[in-house]
């Protein structure tokens, strides 16, 4: 289980440090080709969006690495659940029904949390 958690975390961790990080630091018009629904929000909330993403991958991978609130990685992974949910509905609202990713995404997020639960 040990190795499971580290496989599926660290990448579920470099999708969202990528794609958060993009958030971060691209204009609108960069993020437009990629994320349609840039346009329905404002952009500081779509940069809130790339912090929070940001800030829990880091939260799946510092606290098992460190032992320091090991907690906090299965917080993180509920987290990433929650958050693509409201995607995925953020998507339907927008008629976009291109939602593999978000789906597969949850799947994802949930089997880390399952994972992280283990290290507890």
């Amino acid at each position: 289980m040990h190795l499971a958690y580290w496989i599926v975390a660290g990448l579920l961790a470099l999708f969202y440090l990528y794609g958060g990080g993009v958030k971060l630091v691209r204009s609108r018009d960069q993020l437009r080709p990629m994320m349609a629904w840039v346009d329905s929000m404002p952009l500081a909330a779509v940069r809130g969006i790339g912090l929070i993403e940001v800030l829990g991958a880091l939260g799946l991978l510092l606290p098992p690495m460190t032992g320091i609130a090991p907690w906090l990685a299965l917080a993180a992974a509920v987290g990433f659940v929650i958050l693509q949910l409201a995607a995925t509905g953020v998507h339907l609202r927008m008629g976009d029904r291109k939602i593999a990713l978000n789906l597969g995404l949850i799947v994802i997020a949930g089997v880390t949390a399952w994972l992280a639960t283990s290290r507890l």
